[in-house]
């Protein structure tokens, strides 16, 4: 039973790191944050299991955070008030042509980076952003300006 509760302890801890660290998905890891959750999978191998080496502890262990990690996608399922909680929300980082600096340094999202993002989906100038959100996965989606779109409804070829 204390290696459950010591795995739901550090379950919980490395939630709030994970938070606390940043939206980058595994692609796009830098070096630093890998090495920071590969020394973090030791540690919380070791503070988990305390030199229970059994397979028993091992599967127990592993087991609880597979029933925790289910457990918490039930909840955003069943109360999806508790979703921006447990994953985040999405923040608008680039609107009107402008950075949205106080979301950027939210998010430790520099200008660069954003810049890199954008020519990664073909966009070549900042004017033809509208705006820019960053997703709670970490992804960043862009909205581009039509430039066709005059908001008149299209003529048909009849007439």
């Amino acid at each position: 039973m204390e290696l459950v509760v010591r795995a739901a302890v550090v379950f919980v801890f490395l939630w709030v790191v994970t938070r606390a660290v940043g939206r980058s998905t595994l692609g796009e890891l830098s070096t630093f944050e890998l090495l920071l959750y590969v020394t973090m999978g030791d540690l919380v191998q070791q503070a988990v299991t305390q030199q229970d080496y059994s397979l028993t502890g091992g599967m127990l262990a592993v087991g609880t955070f597979a029933l925790l990690t289910l457990s918490l996608s039930w909840v955003q399922w069943r109360f999806p008030r508790v979703r921006p909680l447990v994953t985040g929300r999405a923040l608008v980082v680039f609107q009107d042509g402008r950075p949205v600096e106080a979301n950027m340094r939210t998010q430790r999202l520099g200008l660069a980076d954003l810049l890199v993002a954008a020519r990664e989906e073909g966009i070549r100038h900042t004017a033809e952003i509208e705006y820019a959100v960053m997703e709670a996965d970490g992804r960043i989606s862009f909205f581009t300006r039509q430039q066709d779109d005059d908001g008149a409804p299209e003529k048909s070829a009849a007439g």
